[in-house]
C-alpha cells in the first residue's frame, strides 16, 4: 500500500543544522519505497525531507505538502514557504495549530525528526489519533526528549512508539508495523476495497 507517511521536526532552530542530513534521509527512505511523504509545506527540517524524496530518480514515491495558507500566493507570499519540492500541495487555510492536526490525521504514519513546539503539537495529535509513530533519536530537540516525556505523561499509544537512531531503519520499522495494521486490509486498485476476512482470504 502507498502508505502516507508524515516527517514531523523544527522548522528552524540548532536542530535543523544538527539534523538536516537525518531529515533528508528520512525522506529519501520513504520514495524509495515507494510511499507517500507527508509535510508541512515549510523550510526546515521537513523540506529537508521532501528533498531528499524528491531526489530519488525513476520510480519513486510522492512528496505533498499541507500547507497553512489558503492559496499559492498566500503560501509563497505571506508564509514564504517552499513550493517545488512537491507533488502537490493542499492549501489548507487552517494556520499552523489547524494544519498540524490535518497533516497528521491525513497520514498513516507520523516520524519526528529534532523538533520544537509544533513537532510536540504534531506527534500528540498522533499519539491521540492512534497513528503509528517513529521518533529518530541522536536528532536533537523534541525527540531526544520524547522518551522522558512519554515515560513520564501517560498517553495513548505511547509503548507502541518506534525509536531508532538509524533514518533508513526506522522506516523500515514503520513500514512493518504499518503492514502488520493493515494486514486484514485488501486494496485491488479500484474503488472496491475489502478485508482479507470477507473474501476468504484471511
Amino acid at each position: 500500500m502507498r502508505y502516507q507517511i508524515c516527517v514531523s521536526g523544527a522548522a528552524s532552530g540548532s536542530t535543523v543544522t544538527a539534523s538536516h542530513q537525518l531529515a533528508y534521509e528520512l525522506g529519501r527512505a520513504i520514495s524509495l519505497a515507494g510511499k507517500t511523504l507527508t509535510t508541512g509545506a515549510t523550510v526546515g527540517l521537513p523540506h529537508y525531507a521532501a528533498m531528499g524524496a524528491v531526489s530519488v530518480e525513476g520510480k519513486r514515491g510522492i512528496s505533498i505538502g499541507f500547507s497553512p495558507a489558503s492559496s499559492f500566493r498566500e503560501h509563497v507570499a505571506t508564509y514564504k514557504l517552499p513550493t517545488k519540492e512537491f507533488d502537490y500541495i493542499n492549501f489548507t487555510g487552517m494556520e499552523y495549530v489547524g494544519r498540524d492536526v490535518h497533516l497528521v490525521r491525513s497520514s498513516d504514519a507520523i516520524i519526528t525528526v529534532g523538533g520544537r513546539m509544533g513537532s510536540l503539537h504534531e506527534l500528540s495529535t498522533a499519539l491521540e489519533s492512534r497513528k503509528v509513530c517513529g521518533i529518530l533519536l541522536g536528532s536533537g530537540g523534541l525527540a531526544d526528549y520524547a522518551p522522558t516525556l512519554l515515560d513520564n505523561i501517560e498517553a495513548p499509544g505511547a509503548k507502541e512508539v518506534i525509536y531508532d537512531t538509524d533514518p533508513n531503519r526506522l522506516v523500515t520499522r514503520v513500514i512493518e508495523t504499518l503492514d502488520k495494521k493493515y494486514a486484514d486490509f485488501v486494496h485491488d486498485g479500484t474503488d472496491s476495497h475489502v478485508s482479507a476476512k470477507r473474501a476468504g482470504r484471511g
